[in-house]
């Protein structure tokens, strides 16, 4: 995990770990979009498989 806010990948969770507390971005180098949905057929069947709660 890098510590820095990764501008590629815009992120509003303040829950997640990844999160970059003073901006609205991730600071993962890579996150792993998911699906709950046999076929996605709109936002709200896509997940961030990468999310981790803060502790």
């Amino acid at each position: 995990m890098n510590n820095t806010e990764n501008n590629s990948i815009g992120c509003i969770v303040n829950e997640c770990r990844f999160h970059a507390k003073n901006t609205n971005y991730c600071t993962l180098d890579k996150i792993e979009v998911t699906k709950h949905e046999s076929m996605a057929k709109d936002v709200q069947c896509t997940d961030c498989g990468s999310f981790m709660k803060q502790e």
